[in-house]
């Protein structure tokens, strides 16, 4: 049977031809995904779920390493006119306080007998103190020691107990009587090693040479501004160098009870104070008339 002169035949050729071109070959991607199982599938999205949630860490590490700017702040680097000096303040007292040194030297044949005179004599010392107003308080044991004495031969020949005691007597004009009064009550083994002299509360004159520590600063600060055409703006901080303690006033010693007084004369004992400040500096002259 033939249709405008095409057979039938011919006609299933041709569409067994061309239908195939139209549609094409099926697609790797499909085949794949008709092939997967369910379980695939889930094994899949766990890896991706993995990969993501590294790329996420890998994101906030990369961005905790970038540098912050600080609040409050425009410019972290940006640099800020100011000036910083270093002040210092000194200020003297008269000394309230004797710090005495006392010891006594025994020597005996045998430890337990030097022990023995060197105790005697240490109580004879702390009973002429505490009758001349020093309080048990203010007493103190410093030191023991025994040693031995040898001779020539490197044998022991007896042995030698020192005991210290520290007294601190708090009426300087009394304090030289005091002293000897115990030197004189130890007797040959009596000794005083040193005393020195220091003001107990000092608290007041250390005010008052910060405030000159500062005032000092500011002179300075305010010298500068002038030098450099600008005003002196607020203070931005204040740092104080820890102060030494203050040095007492050390008195030679070495007395020993052949002597009848021990003179004392407190004199005055200096304190200082050192601040450093730094101020902000204000607006130019020319800028401050205009």
């Amino acid at each position: 049977m033939t249709k405008n002169g095409i057979t039938v035949r011919t006609l299933i050729a041709l569409s067994t031809l061309v239908v195939p071109s139209l549609v094409g070959p099926a697609s790797p991607a499909s085949a794949d995904v008709s092939e997967r199982s369910p379980a695939a599938e889930r094994s899949r999205a766990v890896d991706q779920s993995r990969a993501s949630e590294r790329t996420r860490a890998v994101e906030r590490s990369r961005a905790d390493q970038r540098p912050r700017a600080v609040e409050g702040s425009a410019d972290v680097d940006q640099s800020r006119d100011s000036v910083l000096v270093t002040g210092t303040g000194e200020v003297s007292g008269t000394p309230d306080t004797l710090v005495a040194n006392v010891a006594v030297e025994a020597a005996a044949s045998t430890v337990a007998e030097a022990l023995n005179q060197a105790g005697t004599a240490v109580g004879r010392m702390r009973d002429a103190l505490v009758r001349g107003g020093v309080a048990g308080a203010d007493l103190q044991t410093s030191d023991v020691s025994v040693s031995s004495r040898k001779d020539n031969d490197n044998r022991i020949t007896g042995y030698t107990v020192t005991q210290g005691l520290t007294a601190k007597i708090r009426n300087i004009p009394r304090a030289g009587a005091v002293l000897s009064a115990a030197v004189a009550a130890g007797g040959d083994a009596a000794r005083l090693n040193g005393v020195s002299l220091a003001i107990e509360d000092d608290s007041a004159l250390l005010a008052e040479a910060r405030r000159k520590a500062f005032a000092d600063a500011r002179g300075k600060a305010e010298l500068y501004a002038r030098a450099a055409g600008r005003s002196l703006g607020p203070v931005i901080r204040v740092s104080e160098v820890a102060p030494d303690d203050a040095e007492p006033i050390a008195l030679r010693g070495g007395m020993a009870a052949g002597d009848t007084t021990v003179p004392i004369e407190p004199g005055r004992q200096q304190l200082s104070a050192t601040v450093t400040v730094e101020w902000a500096l204000g607006g130019r002259a020319a800028d401050r008339r205009g």
